[in-house]
């Protein structure tokens, strides 16, 4: 079980009160199809991914970014248990959708960097230090049914 101090928790639940998930999501996923061209092949009825410009004004990328980052509210609302928490996710990704784990990585990645020009010089290292330790929890927990 992972252990969580005062400042971890109250800095998620601070994260998660302010953000635009709409905003937030849709750039990151956006962020992650661009920068890692490969995961596009999840999202092959989703229409045009030609390019940068047409990945930033799909809506059905902005709908699933936020989708995938209001997932994250399972995380922090269950921070005592977020491994239980994402075990039906985590057997959906892996038996059903057979998504590469590493890409929930990959994702998590470009979501640091989208909070980070959100929130400016409010996103420090002890912040970072937070995300990056939550972000690797709920990989690892969405992971875990990967055989």
């Amino acid at each position: 079980m992972v252990e969580w101090t005062d400042f971890e928790r109250q800095t998620i639940a601070d994260i998660f009160g302010k953000i635009d998930y709409e905003t937030v999501g849709a750039a990151a996923l956006s962020r992650t199809l661009i920068v890692y061209p490969w995961t596009q092949r999840y999202f092959g009825n989703f229409g045009n991914l030609y390019n940068a410009a047409a990945i930033k004004i799909n809506p059905l990328i902005a709908k699933h970014g936020t989708t995938i980052v209001h997932g994250l509210d399972r995380a922090w609302k269950n921070l005592d248990n977020i491994k239980e928490a994402y075990t039906e996710l985590s057997k959906l990704h892996s038996e059903t959708i057979h998504v590469d784990p590493d890409n929930f990585r990959l994702f998590c990645d470009c979501l640091t960097i989208t909070l980070a020009a959100q929130m400016g010089a409010e996103f420090n290292a002890d912040v970072q230090a937070v995300v990056q330790k939550f972000l690797v929890v709920v990989v690892a927990a969405l992971g875990r049914q990967y055989h």
